[in-house]
């Protein structure tokens, strides 16, 4: 299995999932440049977190137009699997390759520490190793992850079972005291209408050692390299 992860102008997680990609034995990994016109033989793409192109006007907006993205929408089309993090999934959704939108943070602040997920739904390219009744514990460090939709698009997301995560408690309670940023009902990620488009804000690529704390994030990567639904 062969890892791409796509680095841009200001991208500063790329070096995290090309690490938590060899740590965890999952496969080969190399980098994609913002700059390059194709994505070679990869498998999987990862568009990792940080502030492309320093987050001018919106996040992810002028990344969007990267020569790197035409072969990465390509990539999509043809039925490869991308997972964006953070900034990632921001790019994901200005693209148009996710519904939706990101704003900032409800309480107008930078928003560091671990959270707990609630997985939605396990039957998909992303989520199938993901133990049941599991709560995930991964990090966030964000100022703009508080994902909204109008009513129609979230009337998609339910009917098709889109909603990958949400933020809970350590329980699994979705609430609004375990919301971090404001999300519209504490979606965390969500997943295209092939099911092999993944958004999410929060880290797997830092929690998959439990030297870090957590290692919930190896079961998003390890859904990945083996097949899903």
């Amino acid at each position: 299995m062969k890892f791409g992860v796509a680095i841009f102008p200001g991208s500063n997680c790329d070096f995290d999932s090309y690490y938590a990609i060899k740590a965890t034995g999952l496969g080969e990994v190399r980098y994609l440049w913002h700059g390059d016109s194709t994505v070679d033989d990869c498998d999987i793409i990862i568009l990792p977190g940080g502030f492309s192109y320093g987050d001018y006007l919106r996040s992810g907006a002028i990344a969007r137009f990267s020569p790197i993205m035409k072969s990465i929408i390509e990539f999509v089309r043809e039925g490869g699997p991308v997972m964006g993090i953070c900034n990632g999934f921001q790019i994901l959704l200005e693209a148009g390759l996710l519904p939706g939108a990101i704003r900032k943070n409800s309480g107008m602040r930078f928003v560091c520490k671990d959270v707990y997920l609630k997985v939605e739904n396990r039957a998909t390219k992303f989520t199938h190793k993901c133990p049941e009744n599991k709560t995930l514990r991964l990090p966030i460090a964000h100022a703009e992850g508080n994902y909204f939709a109008d009513r129609k698009t979230l009337d998609f997301l339910h009917a098709e079972n889109r909603i990958a995560f949400r933020y809970c408690d350590k329980q699994g309670n979705v609430s609004d005291e375990a919301n971090p940023n404001g999300a519209l009902e504490n979606i965390a990620g969500i997943v295209n209408e092939q099911g092999n488009v993944l958004g999410m804000m929060p880290h797997p690529e830092r929690a998959c050692e439990m030297l870090l704390g957590s290692s919930d994030g190896r079961y998003i990567f390890e859904s990945l390299v083996e097949k899903g639904n």
